[in-house]
Formats: C-alpha cells, sequence, structure tokens
C-alpha cells in the first residue's frame, strides 16, 4: 500500500470526474504520512511489548502493586485490591508512552494537513478527562467482574458473560447522554427544513427517531461523522457540525475585524467548502438507517456476545494450567487479572486476527446493503455526490492495494461503492 501511496502521483482516468489533481495529491500525501506514523509507532509497541515480556515487567508490576496495596493495608488475601492497583498502574504506564505518539499524530501530521482543530491545553485537558471517566469505569467493573469469577464455581464463565453483556448495554445506553458529552459539546438539530427531512424519512421507514443532535466535533478534528444510538423506541441521530455544510466552522466567515489570521488559513476558508447539503445529509443518514432496517446493529451485537461467551468458556478451560502461568513469569501465584490477561490478550492473539477479518468482511458487505437501502429510498445520486465530497474533506485516497483493501477496510473503497451507486445514478 504504501508503495501505491509512493507511485500513483496523478489521478487515475476512472477518477478524473471525481477528484482534482491537487486533492488527489493532497490525499496521497497525507496517507502516506499516516502509513509512516503507523509503521513506526506499531514497530515501537511491539519492541515495547516484547521488551516487558522479556524483562519481566508484568510480575514486577504485580508485586509492586501488592507493595503498594500492602503498605495501605491490604495483604496478599486482597488479591481484587491488587489487581485494581496494578490495572491503575498499566494503564497509566500506556497512557504516558503512547502520550509523545499521541501529542506527535495530532500536532504534526493532523495539523500538517489542516485537521487538528486543538490547543495544547484542549488536548491535555481532554487527555486527563479521558483517563479519569476511564478509571470511573474500568475499576468498580474490573472489581466486579473479578469477584464474580472468584464466588461463581463451576459455571462461572456464564455468570461472568452475562455481566458483561449487561455492563455493555449499559454503557451503550449512557455514554451518549452522559459520558460523550462530557468531550463535546451537543446541541438540538434547530427547528427547520433539514430537521423536517430528517423526521419525515425516519418515519416511512418506522425508525423510532425521538432527537437529532448537532455535535461540536470541529472543536477537536475537521474530520466528519454521523451516528445514531439508543435501543428499542428511543432512537437519536448524532451530527457532527463539520458534516453539515451549514454549521462547518470552516464554511463561516471570520468575524469583522478579526486580524491574525494567516494567508494560508483564509485561502483555505475561502477555497474549502466543507460538509454536505441538506439532500446529502439525508442520503448519509438513508445509508445510517439502513444499518438499522436490516439489522446489521443487532446482528454485530449477537456476534459479538457468542465471541464474548466462546472466549469467556475458554479462559474457564484454560485457567487453571499452572504452566501458563510460569511462562509469563508467576510461578507461586496464578492471579485471575494476570490470567485474564494472558489468555485474552496473548493466547487468542491468533484467533481474534482471524475474527477481525471475518468483520472486516462482513462490515463491507454491510456497507454495501445500507448503500442499497439509501439506493431504495431514492438517495442514490445524493449518496453519490455525499461520498466524494466525505472522501475529499476526509482526504481519503481512493486508490488502494487489494490486498492491504481487504485485510484493512472495513468500508469498501470508494469507487466500488460508487460503481454500485451509479446505475441508479444515471437513471
Amino acid at each position: 500500500q504504501r508503495r501505491v501511496y509512493r507511485t500513483t502521483t496523478h489521478v487515475p482516468r476512472e477518477l478524473g470526474k471525481i477528484m482534482d489533481s491537487e486533492t488527489f495529491e493532497k490525499s496521497r500525501l497525507y496517507q502516506l504520512d499516516k502509513s509512516t506514523f503507523s509503521f513506526w509507532s506499531g514497530l515501537y509497541s511491539e519492541v515495547e511489548g516484547t521488551m516487558i515480556l522479556i524483562c519481566g515487567g508484568i510480575p514486577f508490576l504485580w508485586n509492586l502493586s501488592g507493595q503498594i496495596s500492602g503498605r495501605a493495608g491490604f495483604g496478599p488475601e486482597y488479591e481484587i485490591i491488587q489487581s485494581l492497583v496494578f490495572l491503575l498502574l498499566a494503564t497509566l504506564f500506556s497512557a504516558v508512552t503512547g502520550l509523545p505518539w499521541s501529542l506527535y499524530n495530532t500536532f504534526v501530521i493532523e495539523e500538517k494537513h489542516g485537521f487538528n482543530q486543538q490547543t495544547l491545553g484542549f488536548f491535555f485537558k481532554d487527555a486527563i478527562k479521558k483517563f479519569i471517566v476511564t478509571q470511573c469505569i474500568l475499576l468498580p467493573v474490573t472489581s466486579l467482574l473479578l469477584y464474580i469469577i472468584k464466588i461463581g464455581g463451576d459455571y462461572f464463565f456464564i455468570y461472568a458473560w452475562l455481566f458483561t453483556l449487561v455492563v455493555s448495554l449499559v454503557l451503550v445506553t449512557i455514554y451518549a447522554d452522559y459520558i460523550a458529552p462530557l468531550f463535546d459539546k451537543f446541541i438540538p438539530l434547530p427547528e427547520g427544513e433539514l430537521k423536517q427531512q430528517i423526521e419525515t424519512m425516519a418515519k416511512s421507514i418506522d425508525f423510532p427517531l425521538t432527537k437529532v443532535y448537532v455535535v461540536e466535533g470541529s472543536k477537536r478534528s475537521s474530520h466528519s461523522n454521523a451516528y445514531f444510538y439508543g435501543f428499542f423506541k428511543n432512537k437519536r441521530i448524532v451530527l457532527f457540525d463539520t458534516l453539515l455544510e451549514d454549521y462547518s466552522a470552516l464554511n463561516k466567515e471570520p468575524a469583522e475585524g478579526e486580524e491574525g489570521e494567516n494567508e494560508e488559513t483564509k485561502s483555505k476558508t475561502k477555497n474549502k467548502k466543507q460538509g454536505c447539503k441538506n439532500e446529502e445529509v439525508l442520503a448519509v443518514l438513508g445509508h445510517e438507517l439502513g444499518h438499522w432496517k436490516l439489522g446489521h446493529t443487532v446482528k454485530n451485537i449477537i456476534i459479538s456476545q457468542m465471541n464474548s461467551f466462546l472466549c469467556f468458556f475458554l479462559f474457564a478451560v484454560l485457567i487453571g494450567q499452572k504452566e501458563l502461568f510460569a511462562a509469563f513469569g508467576f510461578y507461586e501465584t496464578q492471579p485471575t487479572l494476570i490470567g485474564l490477561m494472558i489468555i485474552f490478550q496473548f493466547i487468542f492473539s491468533p484467533y481474534n486476527e482471524i475474527l477481525s477479518f471475518c468483520l472486516t468482511v462482513l462490515s463491507r458487505r454491510f456497507e454495501f446493503q445500507a448503500d442499497a437501502f439509501a439506493k431504495e429510498l431514492g438517495k442514490a445520486k445524493d449518496l453519490y455526490s455525499a461520498l466524494i465530497k466525505l472522501n475529499k474533506d476526509n482526504l481519503g485516497f481512493p486508490v488502494s492495494d487489494w490486498i492491504f483493501s481487504m485485510w484493512h477496510y472495513s468500508h469498501p473503497p470508494l469507487l466500488e461503492r460508487l460503481q454500485a451507486l451509479k446505475d441508479a445514478k444515471q437513471e
């Protein structure tokens, strides 16, 4: 794929009517930079993980956690307390070692290509907030899971699976209402033509829409997105302001008398019209609602839970193998949390790769079906133009190596999606 980025320097003939040469070159350079970053950050991650294993980092951190919990008056019999200290230290270590990579990605790569909208202060405030919120969820959930495993008897894997199922459903339910607003501002979509059209389309397919929100994603990045959430008769739609032509910050004129803008920013604001028109936004939502109507969301949940149950069952089979713990430096004790880490993170690694590939193939199939659903709603022409605009706004590179695409792309390449919509568009 990197060879494709390097050598495809001219717009292919089949893309001539879709993409101008300037945008094509920008997207090529952006994806090349992202590919380079991905290689080096991935290599660092592998080296770090390998060194932790070779140098006995996991048993060292476990013993350190025991010392810390011991000083607080919790001896070795308080395994869950020690596990929570271990988890806190491990996630803190991961956050610190990942920080330089995150900074570079945000303030060098994303900044260079015009996507970053964050200040350094906003970035660190956001990172601290994410860490605290993560711990507030992770530590109580982990402690309850470990307790269930301890008291669950021979069938603990069933109770553990049911517990994780309930937790995942609760998190999905509360995320957009209580967690996401901690990081981004959500405002109801104002009354007007777009809102009426969204409500009409939702009603036409019996989608139980209750609210439509606009999220100020432009304060973080100029990438765009849209999604829906909620269970049963309480569905809500969220639109990024960067998706809406009328809301995108890049399209707004600077305030009168506002100075300090450099020429590059003025030029970018003048020449780049970001986001989609109302008809195109409706087409994008038609695609998203297609996922709901065709049962893709429910199917993904079922697959996820079947996989989760299988993993807990295999965990129950393997947890008694002392050789596994010994291989990772635990000769005297077999802590439950360490067993979860060894089995889920390392033993299941090859299986997870195969599963990920299968889910990628399924996801691409679902995307084509959702496009076809939008086509049936009469949105083929608008979805066609929306996909082109979104690809341009996000600097997606439309040329890909087929093996790389097959393994990594959860969404079909742009040209394949456009081709599937083309006949209906022409009609």
